[in-house]
């Protein structure tokens, strides 16, 4: 783990995470997000010069899920993933959670575009509005940056049912100290290029330092593979693309022990 980062608790990291980011978290990211609600699909599919669908597919792949089955949809954004989710499985039970009210109304109008269902919730992802051992799987997916993601982990833990699937997505901090600077410095010209090209509110292009901040403060694959395995998940695996830009992990929560 780079910059002795192996020695500092969890727990520290994400008081250090919070310290330096919660005016941003609380009092900035949801003008930012209102702003980009409109856009911000077509702004991901720029900034990933063409690959963003081939993404979220690659990561819809990893999901297992079962006729029936209750999915819950953490930090849902614009429903992205709950509707490719029903289209794999059409009769799932979807529920979609989000700070953000714009972002869940374009995500609304998405699912009744194509004749989906999904019940949306907006609230605050670290204190789960749901019962204990009520859902079957759990997602999240380009969010965790922004959240205090240890006790949201916790959350997502709780709320699912013993042997239960959480499977997170996201781009995280590169191992490798040269893909990590390249990471930034392409990052920095993406948020440069979009916040031009799609006319970015200045609550936008005010937070465009914080967004590379917060990855550089966030975690590699392998750290938050930890970071599963220290709140409590089982057969925690992941995968990574481009270097360990990017992320995809997968936990279960154990069964209960008789």
């Amino acid at each position: 783990m780079a910059n002795g980062q192996h020695a500092i608790p969890f727990s520290t990291r994400e008081d250090n995470r919070e310290q330096q980011f919660k005016r941003v978290w609380v009092e900035e990211l949801d003008d930012v997000f209102t702003d980009v609600a409109h856009y911000y699909d077509r702004a991901n599919h720029v900034a990933s010069l063409g690959l963003w669908n081939r993404f979220r597919d690659r990561f819809i792949s990893t999901i297992d899920v079962k006729s029936g089955q209750k999915v819950l949809d953490v930090c849902a954004g614009t429903n992205a993933i709950g509707i490719a989710l029903l289209e794999k499985q059409p009769d799932l039970q979807v529920h979609a959670i989000d700070r953000s009210k714009a972002m869940q109304e374009v995500g609304r109008e998405f699912a009744h575009k194509l004749g989906m269902h999904i019940d949306s919730t907006i609230g605050d992802v670290h204190a789960l509005p749901f019962p204990d051992n009520h859902f079957d799987v759990v997602t999240l997916q380009y969010a965790s940056r922004h959240l205090r993601i240890m006790d949201v982990s916790c959350e997502i833990k709780r709320v699912l049912k013993p042997g239960g699937h959480f499977y997170h997505c996201d781009m995280l901090r590169p191992a490798n100290k040269i893909v990590e600077l390249s990471y930034y410095a392409y990052l920095r010209f993406c948020l440069n290029f979009t916040a031009l090209l799609f006319r970015s509110s200045s609550s936008a292009r005010d937070c465009k330092e914080y967004f590379i901040n917060a990855l550089r403060m966030f975690y590699s694959a392998d750290e938050f593979t930890a970071l599963l395995r220290d709140v409590g998940f089982a057969e925690v695996s992941c995968r990574t693309l481009f270097g360990g830009m990017i992320g995809h992990h997968r936990a279960m929560k154990p069964l209960d022990k008789e």
